[in-house]
Protein backbone atom coordinates (compact mmCIF):
# COMPACT_ATOMS: atom_id res chain seq x y z
CA UNK A 1 0.00 0.00 0.00
CA UNK A 2 1.44 3.26 -0.74
CA UNK A 3 0.26 7.24 -1.12
CA UNK A 4 1.49 8.51 -3.92
CA UNK A 5 0.19 11.83 -6.66
CA UNK A 6 -2.95 11.28 -8.41
CA UNK A 7 -2.19 11.22 -12.05
CA UNK A 8 -4.34 12.01 -15.01
CA UNK A 9 -4.89 7.99 -16.05
CA UNK A 10 -6.19 7.56 -12.31
CA UNK A 11 -9.75 10.12 -12.98
CA UNK A 12 -12.16 8.13 -13.48
CA UNK A 13 -11.51 5.25 -11.18
CA UNK A 14 -11.15 8.03 -8.43
CA UNK A 15 -14.26 9.73 -9.37
CA UNK A 16 -16.00 5.98 -8.80
CA UNK A 17 -14.17 6.08 -5.50
CA UNK A 18 -15.27 9.58 -5.04
CA UNK A 19 -19.33 9.08 -6.22
CA UNK A 20 -19.32 5.39 -4.14
CA UNK A 21 -17.55 6.94 -0.60
CA UNK A 22 -20.24 9.92 -0.77
CA UNK A 23 -23.53 8.09 -2.63
CA UNK A 24 -26.91 8.67 -0.30
CA UNK A 25 -24.62 10.24 2.62
CA UNK A 26 -25.40 13.85 2.56
CA UNK A 27 -28.12 13.82 -0.10
CA UNK A 28 -29.76 11.25 -2.45
CA UNK A 29 -27.15 10.05 -4.40
CA UNK A 30 -23.88 12.34 -4.68
CA UNK A 31 -22.26 15.67 -5.70
CA UNK A 32 -18.56 15.07 -4.61
CA UNK A 33 -17.52 13.17 -7.82
CA UNK A 34 -18.54 16.31 -9.84
CA UNK A 35 -16.90 18.64 -7.73
CA UNK A 36 -13.80 16.31 -8.16
CA UNK A 37 -14.08 15.95 -12.25
CA UNK A 38 -14.73 19.91 -12.36
CA UNK A 39 -11.76 20.82 -9.96
CA UNK A 40 -9.06 19.47 -11.45
CA UNK A 41 -9.87 21.75 -14.92
CA UNK A 42 -10.23 24.55 -12.28
CA UNK A 43 -7.80 27.64 -11.08
CA UNK A 44 -8.52 26.92 -7.11
CA UNK A 45 -7.35 23.32 -7.96
CA UNK A 46 -3.44 22.61 -5.89
CA UNK A 47 -2.68 20.01 -8.19
CA UNK A 48 0.56 19.03 -6.09
CA UNK A 49 -1.74 18.26 -3.12
CA UNK A 50 -4.27 16.02 -5.21
CA UNK A 51 -3.15 12.39 -3.71
CA UNK A 52 -4.18 8.93 -3.46
CA UNK A 53 -3.80 5.95 -1.71
CA UNK A 54 -3.26 2.84 -3.61
CA UNK A 55 -3.44 -1.00 -3.00
CA UNK A 56 -2.86 -3.41 -5.09
CA UNK A 57 -3.19 -1.97 -7.96
CA UNK A 58 -6.76 -0.44 -6.61
CA UNK A 59 -7.08 3.28 -5.92
CA UNK A 60 -8.75 3.10 -2.12
CA UNK A 61 -8.25 6.81 -1.04
CA UNK A 62 -8.08 10.37 -2.33
CA UNK A 63 -7.84 13.97 -1.43
CA UNK A 64 -7.87 16.86 -2.73
CA UNK A 65 -7.01 20.79 -1.80
CA UNK A 66 -8.13 23.88 -3.39
CA UNK A 67 -8.06 27.80 -2.90
CA UNK A 68 -10.84 29.44 -1.71
CA UNK A 69 -10.67 33.07 -0.58
CA UNK A 70 -11.48 34.89 2.90
CA UNK A 71 -13.27 38.09 2.13
CA UNK A 72 -12.32 40.85 5.09
CA UNK A 73 -14.71 43.35 3.84
CA UNK A 74 -12.21 45.84 2.59
CA UNK A 75 -10.02 42.59 0.85
CA UNK A 76 -9.57 39.51 -0.13
CA UNK A 77 -7.05 36.75 0.02
CA UNK A 78 -6.81 33.20 -1.01
CA UNK A 79 -6.75 30.22 1.80
CA UNK A 80 -6.61 26.68 1.11
CA UNK A 81 -9.72 24.08 2.17
CA UNK A 82 -9.26 20.55 2.41
CA UNK A 83 -11.77 18.20 0.50
CA UNK A 84 -13.21 16.15 -0.85
CA UNK A 85 -11.48 13.30 0.99
CA UNK A 86 -12.66 10.03 0.52
CA UNK A 87 -11.85 5.92 1.67
CA UNK A 88 -13.37 3.36 -0.38
CA UNK A 89 -16.62 1.92 1.97
CA UNK A 90 -14.64 -1.62 2.16
CA UNK A 91 -11.12 0.04 3.98
CA UNK A 92 -12.73 2.24 6.68
CA UNK A 93 -12.49 2.26 9.83
CA UNK A 94 -8.90 1.04 9.02
CA UNK A 95 -7.04 4.39 9.80
CA UNK A 96 -6.34 5.23 6.26
CA UNK A 97 -8.17 8.54 5.64
CA UNK A 98 -6.27 9.52 9.11
CA UNK A 99 -2.94 8.20 8.04
CA UNK A 100 -3.86 10.33 3.94
CA UNK A 101 -5.02 13.55 5.97
CA UNK A 102 -1.83 13.42 7.83
CA UNK A 103 0.43 13.28 5.20
CA UNK A 104 -0.70 15.75 2.64
CA UNK A 105 -0.97 18.38 5.76
CA UNK A 106 2.72 17.74 6.22
CA UNK A 107 2.94 18.80 2.85
CA UNK A 108 0.99 21.96 2.80
CA UNK A 109 2.89 23.02 6.09
CA UNK A 110 6.07 22.38 4.13
CA UNK A 111 4.60 24.16 1.14
CA UNK A 112 4.39 27.12 3.48
CA UNK A 113 0.47 27.23 3.16
CA UNK A 114 -0.52 28.95 6.77
CA UNK A 115 -3.32 27.49 7.59
CA UNK A 116 -6.04 25.00 6.10
CA UNK A 117 -9.65 25.14 6.51
CA UNK A 118 -11.76 21.84 6.61
CA UNK A 119 -15.60 21.49 6.77
CA UNK A 120 -16.57 18.39 8.49
CA UNK A 121 -16.96 16.92 11.76
CA UNK A 122 -15.18 18.65 14.65
CA UNK A 123 -14.77 14.83 16.40
CA UNK A 124 -12.88 13.64 13.78
CA UNK A 125 -10.66 16.85 13.17
CA UNK A 126 -9.75 17.76 15.86
CA UNK A 127 -7.23 14.77 16.53
CA UNK A 128 -4.98 16.63 13.12
CA UNK A 129 -5.21 19.83 15.38
CA UNK A 130 -7.98 21.52 13.46
CA UNK A 131 -10.06 24.03 15.82
CA UNK A 132 -12.85 26.07 15.13
CA UNK A 133 -12.67 28.88 13.02
CA UNK A 134 -15.05 31.29 14.54
CA UNK A 135 -12.58 31.29 17.46
CA UNK A 136 -10.03 33.29 14.78
CA UNK A 137 -12.99 35.57 13.75
CA UNK A 138 -13.11 33.62 10.32
CA UNK A 139 -16.96 32.23 9.64
CA UNK A 140 -18.12 29.97 6.50
CA UNK A 141 -19.96 31.87 4.45
CA UNK A 142 -23.83 31.37 4.55
CA UNK A 143 -23.57 30.79 8.43
CA UNK A 144 -24.20 33.45 11.28
CA UNK A 145 -21.32 35.30 12.18
CA UNK A 146 -22.47 35.70 16.08
CA UNK A 147 -22.74 31.84 16.57
CA UNK A 148 -20.14 29.32 17.07
CA UNK A 149 -20.07 26.63 13.58
CA UNK A 150 -18.27 23.71 14.86
CA UNK A 151 -18.07 21.94 11.72
CA UNK A 152 -16.12 24.91 10.41
CA UNK A 153 -12.38 24.63 11.67
CA UNK A 154 -8.58 25.60 10.95
CA UNK A 155 -5.49 24.11 11.31
CA UNK A 156 -2.99 27.12 11.62
CA UNK A 157 0.72 26.83 10.74
CA UNK A 158 1.71 30.35 10.88
CA UNK A 159 -0.39 31.99 13.31
CA UNK A 160 1.18 35.32 12.00
CA UNK A 161 -0.58 35.34 8.44
CA UNK A 162 -4.03 35.54 10.07
CA UNK A 163 -5.64 39.08 10.21
CA UNK A 164 -6.75 40.63 13.36
CA UNK A 165 -9.97 40.96 11.97
CA UNK A 166 -13.28 39.49 11.18
CA UNK A 167 -13.44 37.37 7.97
CA UNK A 168 -15.97 35.78 5.45
CA UNK A 169 -14.31 32.46 3.90
CA UNK A 170 -15.52 31.60 0.77
CA UNK A 171 -15.25 28.05 -1.11
CA UNK A 172 -14.20 28.02 -4.88
CA UNK A 173 -17.30 28.45 -7.51
CA UNK A 174 -16.66 24.60 -8.89
CA UNK A 175 -18.48 23.53 -5.56
CA UNK A 176 -21.09 25.30 -6.01
CA UNK A 177 -23.44 23.03 -8.69
CA UNK A 178 -26.28 22.57 -10.90
CA UNK A 179 -27.88 19.14 -9.88
CA UNK A 180 -29.21 19.15 -13.52
CA UNK A 181 -25.44 19.26 -14.56
CA UNK A 182 -24.55 16.40 -11.66
CA UNK A 183 -27.38 14.12 -13.33
CA UNK A 184 -26.10 14.47 -17.14
CA UNK A 185 -22.42 13.75 -15.49
CA UNK A 186 -23.63 10.95 -13.70
CA UNK A 187 -25.29 9.13 -16.55
CA UNK A 188 -21.74 7.95 -17.57
CA UNK A 189 -21.29 5.82 -14.50
CA UNK A 190 -23.13 2.80 -13.04
CA UNK A 191 -26.81 3.21 -11.95
CA UNK A 192 -27.21 3.56 -8.02
CA UNK A 193 -30.17 4.49 -6.80
CA UNK A 194 -31.35 7.95 -5.32
CA UNK A 195 -32.45 7.21 -1.67
CA UNK A 196 -33.45 9.67 0.98
CA UNK A 197 -32.16 8.92 3.92
CA UNK A 198 -32.14 9.41 7.56
CA UNK A 199 -29.19 11.87 8.52
CA UNK A 200 -29.08 13.53 5.30
CA UNK A 201 -28.87 17.15 5.28
CA UNK A 202 -32.22 18.72 5.52
CA UNK A 203 -33.55 15.36 5.99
Amino acid sequence: MKIRLERKQDYMEVEKLVRNSFWNIYRPGAYEHYIVHNLRKDDSFIANLAYVIENDNKIIGHINYSKGYIDYGNQKEDAVVLGPISIDRNCQKRGLGSELIQYTLELAENEKIPFVFVIGDENYYHRFGFESASEYGLFLEHTDTNEECPFFMIKIFDESKLKKSQGIFHNPEVFDVNPDDVDEFDSQFEFKEKQVLEGQLGV
